[in-house]
């Protein structure tokens, strides 16, 4: 193991009247790439801070290799000052190269020309990014770097950080974003580090054994605090395991709407005409929509048919500007189309839950806003008192006399979370649902949706959240065309993968004369489309139990070797698993033209 460039011995931060965290002791290596897991309010970004030097730690000592450059991207950067994005992102003595600043604005889309205080959150957070990587780090601690990012955005970062030659420390709710890219992790959990060398992807397994162990200690304790200790330490694992239940309903669910939805791509519905009045809930008939006029005018929606049913899990993905708003707001009736028809049910009750949390004023307690600060709320017809229902939602009850101004940002996020599904309704709307939650959190909302018996609507650039949550993907390109997938993000762009392979291998010469049509498969294209299911069951095998043996926190310092050999392992089997899909999808598709 490389010797580290940064550390921490000690370490210890008063907050209010008691400890944040106290006799830490972390380091950071040359080429790290670690995930800093933890809930809200745990001190994740606090502790970023302190590694940053922007603050000073109470106890402790930081050490620092001479000449580390040690860059922090902020959660929510301050613009106070600047005129525009530019000037923020050349501002002080530490000001990176303009050039480099430029190039990378150019690569993730952002004009750095655009007045700072009227910037979009996916703007502000594109010039953020754009300082920090042109500082050229050697240590780069990334606070929600993906917050207010679209897909587009994220896979360049992403593509960047795979290749940057330094250390980086991430804090992120995109699981996607973690497995992806780290290969350690860092644990913080009521006041204590724990560190890893294994990447978020074995995270889950790893903490398992520490819930385990600490169970067993908890054994040798009475029963009163192994009552407290349930919730606090088995609450997780017991989500966790429900929630595995409930991934496999939704998977029945995907095929239940796959069977009512015709080819990849269209939307001809098979249901009976009596069902339709009883399981419809909106009803879009050829729906267009376009802004501006003349040479300027560009169509957002084109030629949408969809019939979304009762208990749908509809997700809503693409670019920033690819229309995902407008088309939200055509299904929820606040716009009209300029062409066709949108049906809404006339019992709909919806609530929208968006992006800006309008509803948080900061002067206000927790319990002003889930109960108007009385002691009981109503949650879908059933009185339960404020601070059981915090319970609910992972929450101390005595953080109800708690103002709003006082809250983290993922801990706002979680009360308006809590008051908004206690509301009744039958259709709820969500808005970037995942910004500033923590990965349990996340947990909870995958819960409350999958409970939830009404239809929801997400429009969300987190690819985990969807695949977890959703039963019908809907996927804008930007040139007007919506696809219509049964599944979540994986099953869309899966889709879109086949789809521009094809195009790619399409020949450009003149068509041959027409072949006798096929009318099967050839004998290797049918074994494989029906070996390959078990191919890609035993590789998943493969990759569960490389990751469950990565989990051994020690396994590194033990044997270098077999950790490295286990890496190698999981990235290739993660690369066949891949191509197999994508060849089952092809001959299924085949095999489906054929019939």
């Amino acid at each position: 193991m490389s010797a580290p460039i940064l550390a921490f011995q000690n370490l210890g931060l008063v907050q209010g009247s008691g400890w944040l965290f106290r006799g830490l002791d972390l380091y950071v290596a040359p080429r790290d790439r670690l995930a800093l897991i933890g809930r809200n309010g745990a001190g994740k970004t606090t502790l970023l801070k302190l590694l940053a030097g922007k603050i000073d730690c109470d106890e402790g000592l930081r050490t620092i290799v001479p000449g580390t450059r040690v860059v922090l991207l902020e959660q929510e950067p301050s613009m106070a000052g600047h005129a525009t994005l530019r000037d923020f992102a050349m501002a002080g003595a530490d000001a990176p190269a303009a050039h480099e600043v430029e190039s990378i604005a150019d690569q993730i889309g952002i004009d750095l020309s655009r007045d700072a205080a009227s910037a979009s959150g996916g703007e502000r957070r594109r010039a953020a990014i754009a300082r920090a990587l042109a500082m050229d780090p050697d240590v780069l601690l990334l606070d929600e770097p993906t917050n207010h990012l679209d897909l587009a955005a994220i896979e360049w970062l992403e593509s960047w950080l795979a290749r940057f030659n330094g250390a980086f420390i991430a804090i992120s709710h995109d699981r996607t974003f973690l497995t992806r890219l780290t290969r350690q992790t860092l644990w913080l959990d009521r006041g204590a580090i724990r560190r890893a060398e294994v990447g978020f992807g074995g995270f889950e397994a790893w903490t398992e054994k520490v819930y385990e162990e600490e169970a067993r200690n908890a054994e040798r304790l009475d029963a009163k605090l192994k009552i407290e200790e349930h919730w606090k330490l088995r609450g997780v694992t017991a989500r966790r395991r429900r929630n595995q239940g409930r991934l496999t309903k939704l998977y029945e669910m995907r095929e239940q709407r796959k069977a009512m939805l015709g080819p990849p791509g269209t939307a001809k519905i098979q249901i009976a005409a009596d069902d339709v009045k009883t399981k419809v809930v909106i009803d879009a008939e050829h729906v267009t929509k376009a802004f501006g006029a003349g040479d300027s005018r560009r169509t957002i929606i084109r030629d949408f048919t969809f019939r979304v049913t009762r208990g749908d899990r509809i997700g809503v993905v693409g670019a920033n500007g690819a229309g995902k708003s407008t088309l939200l707001k055509l299904l929820t009736g606040e716009i009209a189309p300029d062409e066709g028809k949108v049906k809404l049910s006339t019992t709909l009750d919806g609530i929208v839950i968006d992006q800006q949390r309008k509803l948080m004023a900061p002067e206000k307690t927790v319990r002003d806003i889930l109960a108007d600060g009385g002691d009981w709320i109503e949650v879908q017809g059933v009185r339960k008192h404020v601070h059981g229902y915090l319970k609910e939602f992972l929450f101390e009850p005595a953080i109800a006399e708690a103002k709003v101004g006082t809250l983290s940002g993922g801990e706002r996020s979680r009360v308006l979370l809590a008051r908004e599904f206690a509301r009744p309704s039958n259709l709820l709307v969500l808005d970037e649902p995942t910004n500033d939650l923590d990965l349990e959190t996340l947990d909870l909302l995958q819960e409350v949706i999958a409970d939830y018996e009404g239809t929801v609507l997400i429009v969300s650039h987190d690819r985990d959240f969807l695949d977890r949550t959703v039963t019908v993907t809907l996927g804008l390109d930007g040139s007007g065309k919506v696809d219509i997938v049964a599944g979540g993000y994986e099953d869309w762009e899966r889709q879109r993968t086949v789809r521009t392979e094809t195009k790619k291998a399409a020949p450009k010469a003149e068509a041959p004369a027409p072949a006798k049509a096929k009318t099967k498969l050839s004998y290797k294209d049918q074994r494989d489309l029906d070996l390959l299911p078990q191919e890609i069951e035993k590789l998943e095998a493969a990759i569960a139990r490389n990751e469950a043996a990565m989990a051994d926190p020690d396994l590194y310092a033990k044997n270098p070797a077999k950790f490295d050999q286990l890496m190698k392992a999981i990235e290739a089997a993660r690369d066949k698993k891949e191509e197999a899909e994508l060849r089952w999808l092809e001959l299924a598709e085949m095999a489906e033209g054929l019939n």
